[in-house]
């Protein structure tokens, strides 16, 4: 059983299912008639149920079981416990399986690192994972080795008490050093790969400081207040400042194989203890030559 929890109330049930887990809706209209889907424990029966904010959804899928091959890709561990792991994810590496990407990723190496200790919340294709962060976003994520940890996070998730920090630069100069995206996201209607802003989409905010100018360039630091697939690079793109070196939304190429985008401040409460734990890591040795070549252009 596959559990995710709603952190913006408003959304139909497939999509928000479908935003969440990139499951087609088609797919998940068959769930939901089967009385697969329930949300708090009860089952749903109708694809255009309204998900409120905090309401917890699970599924089960036949199509989502599937033995997880452990393999020993390394890992940047930050900080670990009984409870949690704090991973610092390398470029190139996917969050967990899905269509295309069977191994290779980052629940393959939990599970060859922690076996059986990782939460199943979010079932076995998922374990440990309470958010994402996309294949070539570098950076902080958390994983929850128990269930109850990861019902805590979730939760935490759902009440927007997560802190999470982003570093990019971006493609010229932002107008304003600082400002406010309030622009609804959804599926692009021409590209089912790409996220786009839509007048139907849900509701998406996205905070940014710009650290430091260049001549073509910009350094943006980004506080996340909604968890949008690829909010960032749709935000930035939709203000024509793109995450550079982001192939899917027109940023320019600067070197890098992938966006130059990571999250570099995360902050929550230990589910156990409740002390708020925050924890930094340093953009990449790419991402960081990238900078230094920027700065020495003017």
């Amino acid at each position: 059983m596959t559990t995710v929890y709603c952190t913006e109330g408003g959304a139909r049930l497939d999509v928000f299912l479908s935003d969440e887990t990139d499951i087609s809706r088609s797919h998940i209209k068959k769930l939901i008639d089967g009385g697969s889907v329930l949300i708090g424990g009860v089952p749903a029966f109708k694809a255009g149920q309204i998900v409120k904010t905090g309401d917890s959804v699970s599924f089960e899928d036949e199509a989502d079981v599937t033995d997880i091959i452990p393999q020993d890709i390394p890992l940047d561990i930050v900080y670990e416990d009984d409870d949690i792991a704090v991973i610092n994810k390398q470029r190139n590496l996917v969050v967990h399986p899905g269509a295309g990407n069977k191994n290779g990723t980052l629940v393959n190496a939990l599970v060859y690192k922690y076996g059986d200790k990782l939460s199943s919340a979010y079932g076995a294709v998922r374990a440990g994972i309470v958010h994402r962060l996309d294949k070539d976003t570098t950076g902080l994520i958390v994983i929850a080795k128990t269930d109850y940890a990861h019902a805590s996070l979730g939760q935490q998730f759902a009440a927007h008490t997560v802190k999470k920090l982003y570093h990019a630069v971006l493609d010229g100069n932002l107008k304003s050093d600082t400002g406010t995206v309030d622009a609804p996201i959804g599926r692009d209607k021409k590209n089912r790969l790409k996220m786009a802003v839509v007048p139907d989409g849900r509701r998406a905010v996205t905070k940014y400081r710009v650290i430091e100018r260049f001549k073509n360039n910009c350094y943006v630091e980004f506080e996340l207040c909604t968890g949008r697939t690829h909010q960032i690079r749709v935000h930035s793109a939709y203000l024509h400042h793109p995450v550079s070196c982001d192939p899917l939304y027109g940023g320019s190429f600067l070197g890098v194989s992938g966006q130059l985008l990571h999250s570099a401040v995360l902050t929550f409460s230990h589910p156990r203890s409740g002390e708020q734990m925050t924890f930094t890591a340093p953009e990449p040795s790419d991402f960081a030559q990238i900078l230094e070549k920027l700065r020495n252009r003017g």
